[in-house]
């Protein structure tokens, strides 16, 4: 096995790496990387090194390295092995060229998976963090969103909101690593997505159209949504915006046909996770961050 580090993807290297973790989607049930890396494996993105492991001419694994790094300075890597060439080093491989590359390193493990899990104790390295996936029905049982006083709804404008969006998010997500530092280079990337809909981008705004809060939701499949964002602005916190943001995102996500939420939370956030549970989500599954 051979393995090799690019800056950048060529367009026969991305076909293969997309049908590599395509492959490990398949097999696990969950997707092997998450959304930032799939948008960074396009040719042209940057940031990123690239680390393809080859059997002769078959890509048996792959590793993508987040140079630019969380809010910690942590570099960020996350990994795929396809399945028919698992347990035979490849992964172990990828993560200690990783590692001698870059440090501090966190890897990112998506699903729970247990050869992750037991990969990473063999290597020394422990869970860090664990983000959490929620779910609900979308059924008769959603309670209506009710707007604090003075407060109206509006959908997002593209070419005119993104600087206030990014306000707000960095003010309401300060303390996390990857939310906080969200650029307005970063929401324009995302309006390019074939997901992006800014009538499902609901801005909370005051009388003089001020941003307080949004909800920015996402539909993976028809049946399926997602409370992608919710940020509250700390000066309109403590009001009940969040909840009522929340609501207005689900009725969107049901009125546009989705029968299912989901919905990513940090495990050790009490206070997200008690409101989400009185809303009716419940857990799916879990990713987990390893470091030394």
């Amino acid at each position: 096995m051979e393995s090799t580090w690019f800056e950048e993807l060529s367009t026969e290297q991305f076909r293969d790496v997309t049908d590599l973790l395509d492959a490990a989607a398949r097999a696990d049930g969950v997707a092997a990387v998450g959304e930032q890396v799939l948008m960074r494996l396009r040719p042209g993105a940057r940031g990123s090194a690239h680390l393809l492991a080859n059997s002769g001419d078959t890509l048996v694994g792959y590793l993508h390295l987040d140079l630019l790094g969380d809010a910690d300075d942590n570099k960020v890597a996350e990994l795929a092995v396809h399945p028919e060439h698992r347990r035979q080093g490849v992964g172990t491989a990828l993560v200690e060229a990783a590692a001698a590359r870059a440090e501090p390193l966190r890897i990112w493990s998506h699903g729970g998976h247990a050869g992750a899990s037991a990969l990473a104790g063999k290597l020394g390295y422990r869970k860090v963090r664990e983000l959490l996936r929620l779910r609900r029905p979308l059924d008769d049982t959603l309670p209506d969103a009710t707007l604090p006083d003075g407060v109206a709804l509006r959908p997002f404008e593209p070419g005119r909101d993104e600087a206030a969006v990014v306000y707000v998010n960095h003010r309401a997500f300060a303390w996390h690593p990857e939310q906080g530092a969200m650029s307005i280079e970063d929401v324009r990337d995302k309006e390019q997505e074939r997901w992006f809909d800014p009538a499902g981008f609901l801005l909370a705004v005051d009388g003089e159209n001020r941003l307080l809060g949004f909800h920015w939701t996402k539909a993976h499949t028809p049946d399926l949504g997602e409370v992608y964002v919710v940020g509250v602005d700390p000066d309109a916190q403590g009001g009940g915006l969040g909840k009522a943001l929340t609501l207005a995102g689900l009725a969107h996500l049901r009125r546009s046909g989705a029968s299912e939420v989901m919905l990513y939370v940090e495990s050790d956030n009490a206070a997200a996770l008690a409101v989400y549970e009185r809303l009716g989500f419940t857990r799916w599954d879990s990713d987990a961050q390893y470091a030394k």
